[in-house]
């Protein structure tokens, strides 16, 4: 196997690892893995394109583009027709971005929205398995194993089902990570993504931990930009999102106790009885965990560890975040490749640990039905979300008791379980190397 340096921006940093297991895979695993994904390609559209595609937040995209061409004034005060909690809650250059797109046909957008998310899914994989230093033949073996599972993620498939852009905007903030440091406008994709929606602005203090300043400036600038530009075109919209606190409120994107909700906010409104008795507690946890993650996800990095670096500051991001729906969980496909990695380069013991992840990570973010009368009648919505509760009742959100526990957090728990492992792994490799800056470990430290 051909390891890339750390130069190319490609690879892990510093494993020394020349002869790393991730080796050529052979032709048969390259076929079987194709097989595979043809066959989750070919059983999606069968059996389920028809009952879980309806694009409807690509459609409030496009009818908040359509206003922002004729009545931008009411950006923020419109809501999609016969559904008063349905809002358009992106940025004003969002609102422009969806502006251009609406140009074209509600068909050709609905589409062209399913076919790029869906190439989204490879795109994501290859570039993480690039970064983890994988050969090229390995890697699109492990790119079309991974992109055959991910299909069949609740996450993917909610986001499908919706047009989401969720699956776009992580292959952004990724292939913008995955470029070489010496790239000197490495930060402007996060900058973009951030500017529509601001979740990702998570990555910019991970830049600045990291070392990463002129990366960090480079997204900070970008943002500013993306701010400025939607003054100048949506002075009225801009004003209504930035200077009055609008973006500060989370009820204004729905529910935050609501079923698909799977932030801490949203765990702890639903054990409190309600989200304005659960503010100041979720402020105490949301700093105490962002902290924590962050500096797990430096740390990570900072001991050659670049793609758990950046994945951890994303489930930060996620689980801090006073709203992350079901679909913003598409993180976990990376999440696979980093397991797959480690399955092959351990042995023993280790690797069929590493591959038992590999399957709980499946089943608990698995596009489990919720309701199967026979083969060609089922629905799937929220996997094992409320999977034991049926799906969203809710006069249950604020009575939980039992496994309702968790299957109402269950995407929230798996994601705090991850947040655990990448903290005690940046310990493990903290300790292991020294607290030296800049040394770098001679091989994967055991996990």
């Amino acid at each position: 196997m051909r390891v890339e340096t750390p130069e190319t921006g490609s690879g892990r940093q510093g494993t020394g690892d020349t002869a790393s297991p991730v080796r050529g895979s052979g032709y048969a695993g390259l076929v079987i893995a194709a097989v595979a994904l043809t066959a989750s390609m070919v059983v999606y559209v069968i059996y389920l394109s028809d009952r879980t595609i309806t694009w409807s937040d690509l459609r409030v995209y496009i009818d908040a583009g359509m206003i922002v061409r004729s009545r931008p004034n009411t950006l923020y005060t419109w809501h999609l027709a016969h559904l008063t909690d349905i809002k358009f809650t992106y940025t004003p250059f969002a609102g422009l971005v969806f502006a251009v797109a609406s140009e074209l046909s509600r068909n050709v957008l609905h589409w062209l929205m399913t076919v790029a998310s869906i190439a989204a899914l490879p795109a994501v994989a290859w570039l993480t398995f690039r970064q983890l230093g994988w050969s090229p033949r390995s890697r699109l073996t492990g790119t079309l194993a991974v992109s055959a599972i991910s299909l069949w993620l609740e996450p993917v498939v909610r986001a499908l089902h919706l047009g989401q852009i969720e699956l776009l905007l992580m292959l952004l903030i990724v292939w913008d990570l995955c470029q070489s440091d010496r790239r000197w406008w490495k930060g402007a994709g996060i900058g973009v993504a951030a500017g529509i929606k601001m979740v990702p602005l998570i990555f910019i203090p991970y830049l600045i931990l990291c070392g990463k300043i002129r990366q960090a400036v480079v997204a900070s600038a970008t943002v500013a930009v993306t701010i400025l530009i939607g003054f100048a075109v949506l002075p009225h919209a801009s004003i209504k999102w930035w200077l009055t606190g609008y973006f500060l409120h989370a009820g204004n994107t729905g529910d935050v106790a609501s079923l698909v909700n799977q932030s801490l906010y949203a765990v702890i409104a639903r054990a409190m009885g309600g989200s304005t008795q659960a503010t100041p507690a979720w402020f105490a946890v949301a700093i105490l965990a962002g902290v924590t993650g962050l500096a797990a996800a430096a740390a990570l990095y900072r001991r050659g560890y670049q793609v758990e670096g950046w994945l951890t500051c994303a489930i930060t991001g996620l689980l801090v975040s006073p709203i992350s729906w079901d679909q913003h969980w598409v993180w976990v496909i990376p999440v696979l490749v980093v397991l797959a990695d480690r399955a092959v380069r351990a042995g023993g013991w280790a690797r069929a640990g590493y591959a038992a992840s590999i399957v709980a990570v499946v089943l608990v973010y698995g596009a489990w039905p919720y309701k199967w009368t026979s083969s060609t009648d089922f629905h799937i919505y929220y996997g094992l979300i409320g999977f034991f509760i049926g799906p969203h009742p809710q006069d249950e959100i604020y009575h939980l008791h039992g496994i309702q526990v968790i299957t109402w957090n269950v995407f929230a728990l798996g994601g705090l379980v991850m947040l655990a492992v990448a903290i005690a792994a940046a310990v493990r490799a903290w300790r292991a190397h020294g607290a030296t800056r800049g040394s770098q470990p001679a091989s994967l430290p055991a996990r």
